[in-house]
């Protein structure tokens, strides 16, 4: 497979990701909310499996590129809640704990594709040899290729879900992490700090957009993705 071809089935692949993951993360959000209290998430139609009800274009950009981004918030109304401050927070983390959930799915998955049989033998098998150039194309039929590309799915799957729940819980406005400092600081603090939200949010994307970030973040990703790769391992069948 040349260059092309590999950042043409990265972005293909990336694509229907995107669209689930942003999807889930705010439905996740909304639906935590409602179940605290409070249903403006309801009642504006956030509740909504319909990507188009969540997706901004900067953060699909982001998403597409850098493999992390953001959505169109969903709208908490925190009064409702019984306790504001644990509701928020609970609130914020439902987003980021949806697409964890989604990553151990497509790692699952993802293990499960490689242990099933081919000509013979394993699919990891061939897939390895493929990647190693241990195995000439001749030998690969359509079946491999359909393999492949659903093993390639959901290991972008599980990496980009996994990414965009590590990114979002940074600590930094308007990250859901930064949502979840509201139970840590006093309210004064906190909400003198969101003051600053729109400033702040600027630099972020700047960083971003300069690549000063991308160590640090990807490092946190890659040992996420890691973790949960080794978690499920310890499921018998999938070891």
């Amino acid at each position: 497979m040349t260059d092309l071809q590999s950042t043409i089935l990265l972005y293909a692949l990336r694509v229907p990701t995107v669209l689930i993951a942003i999807t889930v993360h705010e439905v996740a959000h909304g639906f935590a909310a409602y179940k605290l209290g409070d249903t403006t998430a309801r009642d504006t139609g956030r509740l909504s499996l319909n990507p188009l009800r969540h997706l901004t274009l900067l953060g699909v950009i982001f998403m597409l590129v850098f493999g992390f981004g953001f959505a169109k918030p969903v709208p908490i109304d925190t009064r409702r809640f019984r306790r504001p401050k644990l509701g928020m927070a609970l609130t914020a983390l439902a987003g980021p704990l949806s697409n964890v959930i989604l990553s151990f799915i497509g790692i699952a998955a993802g293990s499960i594709i490689l242990k099933l049989p081919y000509n013979g033998l394993s699919f990891a098998y061939y897939y390895q040899g493929f990647a190693l150039g241990t195995v000439l194309r001749s030998q690969l039929t359509f079946g491999f290729w359909i393999l492949y590309a659903l093993f390639s799915f959901f290991y972008v799957f599980g990496w980009m879900n996994m990414s965009f729940a590590i990114f979002n819980l940074l600590p930094i406005p308007p990250l859901d992490g930064s949502r979840v400092l509201l139970i840590f600081l006093p309210a004064r603090t906190y909400f003198n700090v969101m003051r600053y939200e729109g400033y702040i949010m600027i630099i972020l994307f700047a960083l971003l957009w300069l690549g000063v970030l991308d160590r640090p973040l990807i490092t946190m990703m890659d040992s996420a993705y890691k973790w949960a790769v080794n978690l499920v391992q310890l499921i018998p069948f999938l070891r």
